[in-house]
């Protein structure tokens, strides 16, 4: 497949575009000008590479012969997107995006929604489960996948989990846990009993991947289906680290808006054939080690646009 890439640069976007780069698809990865490309520095050469800044009106592309566009790119900074102003003019940019390449004659874009979208309810989350967006970065994204759905291009709203991985930002929760567990410092965390659904960054690639070459179209849940709590987590990488007794839960309350539980249904994920390749003890085996190695790349926290 012909595929236009945006968010090349960031978490699940480089992952995606290694994944792309591995299946032989000719990827056309947007990016803003000067990016940090390192990333994906170790396939630079296989992508085709456009700069465009989409919050700007007058740089918007029209690549032709696209069979997708897997449109990734947002503003995702730990601690400040979730009100962060600039949402609302992703919602924008990303309409015209996709208005573009459906002129150009796109037939099909494939978008990054949130769980976050869904109102508290009785897991695992359907597609179908009422929606209750509680933050302005939700209300965008749920905002957008309404008016993707107006505008006549085929569309699939992928609602991604929690994720974890190589290369995370490590303002991020597993990150934290590692490089606190590396530096002998103490993790304190709330008491970490709610369900959450966690998934090695390489199946979300391969998910994403799938969605684009499936002929799904609405919300897709991206997520394991397998349910475990962030205490679990925490004290799997202690026991991974050697230092179990640093985990403390239960030392920091729940936030008021912290969300209850949260578990995927990806019935329909899986109807394109895909299914998770990694589990939990091997994924953050993998990740520990990459935040452990000497030979990790380093690489400055920044937003995936």
């Amino acid at each position: 497949m012909k595929i236009l890439l945006t968010g090349a640069t960031g978490f699940i976007g480089s992952h995606v575009a290694r994944a792309l780069v591995r299946d032989r698809h000719e990827v056309q990865a947007l990016v803003l000008p000067r990016s940090d490309y390192r990333r994906i520095e170790d396939i630079r050469s296989s992508l085709h590479f456009i700069e465009a800044d989409l919050l700007s009106s007058s740089t918007i592309p029209r690549p032709a012969s696209l069979d997708v566009c897997i449109h990734l790119a947002w503003y995702v900074e730990p601690g400040k997107y979730l009100e962060a102003p600039e949402n609302q003019q992703w919602i924008e940019a990303s309409l015209r995006l996709a208005r573009t390449l459906k002129e150009a004659g796109c037939r099909r874009f494939v978008a990054a929604g949130t769980c976050f979208e869904y109102a508290p309810s009785h897991p695992p989350q359907q597609e179908s489960a009422p929606t209750q967006p509680t933050t302005l970065y939700v209300k965008s994204k749920l905002a957008l996948f309404q008016e993707l759905q107006s505008i006549g291009i085929d569309c699939a709203w992928m609602r991604f989990f929690y994720q974890y991985g190589p290369d995370e930002d490590p303002r991020r929760f597993v990150p934290v846990v590692i490089n606190h567990l590396l530096n002998g410092q103490e993790v304190k965390l709330v008491p970490g009993d709610r369900l959450r659904d966690f998934l090695y960054i390489e199946d979300v690639a391969r998910a994403a991947i799938s969605v684009a070459q499936s002929g799904l179209t609405g919300a897709v849940n991206i997520g394991s289906g397998v349910p475990v709590t962030v205490r679990e987590i925490a004290l799997k990488i202690g026991d991974l680290l050697g230092r179990p007794e640093l985990i403390k839960p239960g030392t920091l309350p729940y936030s008021s808006n912290e969300p209850m539980d949260l578990l995927a249904d990806n019935t329909r994920l899986r109807s394109t054939g895909w299914q998770p390749r990694v589990n939990l003890n091997d994924g953050l085996r993998e990740t520990v080690a990459w935040w452990n190695s000497p030979q990790r790349p380093k690489r400055p926290a920044r937003s995936a646009h």
